[in-house]
């Protein structure tokens, strides 16, 4: 299966069921002040700027916070965020599909984001979208 066919394998499943699938509960985010819990099924992808984090929601909404792009990762369910490229952490729900290229892989996501991905982590990548594939499958058959 490769990553063309995974924006119709995702489409037919609840969000909710993909959740408890994977057990993606709230990840809490630090403001000025105070901490709060947000659905990680709502995120799209990270973007890593120094030592902030841009999170990219599905409902085009951004924030920023004063937390490393690593140091998020560890707070991610790790069946469904993989990391293509060292700015980035992709959300597999929301990928739509890859475009090889002579000399550049990129993958598209459903808002219309492209992310490069780094020959260094392809072959990372490309392990965890089979995997995040084939737990997918189990839900529909």
């Amino acid at each position: 299966m490769n990553a063309n066919s995974l924006a119709s394998v995702c489409s037919g499943i609840a969000p909710e069921a993909l959740t408890r699938l994977f057990d993606m509960s709230d990840v809490t985010l630090p403001f000025w002040g105070y901490r709060k819990a947000m659905p990680m099924h709502k995120i799209v992808r990270l973007e890593g700027e120094g030592n902030y984090t841009m999170f990219h929601f599905s409902d085009g909404t951004r924030l920023m916070v004063s937390l490393t792009l690593k140091k998020m990762a560890s707070r991610l369910a790790p069946g469904v965020f993989a990391r293509p490229h060292k700015k980035n952490i992709v959300n597999l729900m929301y990928l739509d599909e890859a475009h090889p290229n002579r000399h550049q892989l990129t993958v598209q996501l459903t808002n219309g984001d492209r992310i490069d991905v780094s020959r260094r982590k392809a072959s990372l990548f490309f392990q965890q979208l089979e995997g995040f594939q084939q737990k997918v499958q189990t839900l529909t058959d």
